[in-house]
């Protein structure tokens, strides 16, 4: 049988251990290798695997020992509870073999879990498994998170007060990563939430959130959109003596000003702006870049991008003049400008 869907992401969370086996293929191996993970834990147990109670098999091996996996799946185990045996990264060449496997398949063996790559819909694999009466086949594809998958990862690392504005960012962020970095991001959030009970506030997510550009030079952007002219001399000597190149500062200072631009020539304003860029922009940095955007407006900051993409074109030209010169005097002229 096949499953797709909010079905299927409720399958992974609460497998049924008396099923035959399960086939899940996608492009992507790292969501693959995630869905794997945990619904062959959710079938054993944290100590499925120290007990013996799973067997893996990579493809390259079963290829060599065709009786592996009916040897894996018939063994009876030492340890009371679920067995899996686990075939990785399987192709068709192998469906006579796994064929074989569940159609000898019976109560009380090991159930049959498949992994493998992107597969036709006249692949013989998942025809072994979508033609089951007692089997599944599940594919996984590049389309962002929903809502109750993102729940689901936030309530299994025990994160379950969270502020609609935070839950806002986390549906953003979800989509601007893989799912392996959301994960972890998530698992980090709830390391830094542990033992605060207050819910989980936008300024959490973006202390936590990995970081676009490099918080030095964050500052000096903020200092020259905001017209702080008075702080950027010492500011600019602070990065220069941390090893910051002035192309890689241009490089920053277009993003943020095309961040800026995009957000203000937004119809619906800088706030929905903001909230479509890619990657994301969270908590108080959001805000912050909200009031620049509104504080330049769109022509202005037409100004700005035409001012820095000269100064990109002289750092990255045979222009004898000292390269830091140059792109201290472009954002003190834009601080000026900001000032107006």
């Amino acid at each position: 049988m096949k499953l797709a869907g909010v079905a299927a992401t409720r399958y992974f969370a609460r497998p049924d251990a008396d099923r035959t086996g399960l086939l899940i293929f996608g492009a992507d191996a790292m969501r693959v290798a995630l869905r794997r993970q945990e619904v062959i834990a959710a079938l054993i147990g944290p100590e499925g695997e120290a007990e013996m109670r799973l067997t893996r098999i990579p493809a390259a091996e079963l290829r060599k020992d065709g009786a592996a996996l009916m040897d894996a799946m018939k063994a009876v185990g030492f340890f009371p509870g679920p067995r899996v045996a686990f075939v990785e990264d399987a192709t068709d060449t192998l469906a006579p073999v796994i064929a074989e496997a569940v159609k000898d398949w019976r109560e009380g063996d090991a159930q049959i879990v498949v992994t493998a790559g992107s597969l036709t819909a006249k692949s013989a694999l998942r025809k072994i498994f979508e033609g089951h009466s007692n089997a599944y086949a599940i594919g996984i594809y590049d389309d962002p998170p929903s809502r109750e998958e993102i729940e689901d990862t936030l309530k299994r690392a025990g994160l379950h007060h969270i502020a609609p504005e935070a839950m806002t960012d986390l549906l953003a962020l979800a989509k601007a990563l893989d799912p392996g970095d959301f994960r972890q991001t998530v698992e980090k959030i709830a390391l830094y939430k542990f033992g605060d009970t207050t819910p989980l506030a936008p300024a959490d997510v973006a202390a936590c959130a990995p970081a676009t550009i490099e918080a030095e030079v964050d500052d000096v952007l903020n200092i020259v959109a905001e017209g702080r002219t008075g702080e950027l001399g010492q500011t600019m000597r602070r990065i220069e003596g941390q090893g910051v190149q002035p192309v890689q500062m241009a490089i920053a200072a277009l993003r943020h000003f095309r961040a800026l631009h995009f957000a203000a020539s937004d119809p619906g304003g800088p706030g929905a702006g903001l909230q479509r860029m890619r990657p994301p922009v969270f908590g108080p940095r959001r805000d912050r870049m909200q009031r620049q955007a509104q504080a330049w407006g769109m022509f202005r900051l037409e100004e700005a991008l035409k001012l820095l993409i000269e100064t990109d074109l002289t750092l990255r030209s045979t222009s004898k003049a000292p390269q830091m010169a140059v792109m201290e005097r472009a954002l003190l002229r834009l601080a000026m400008m900001a000032r107006r």
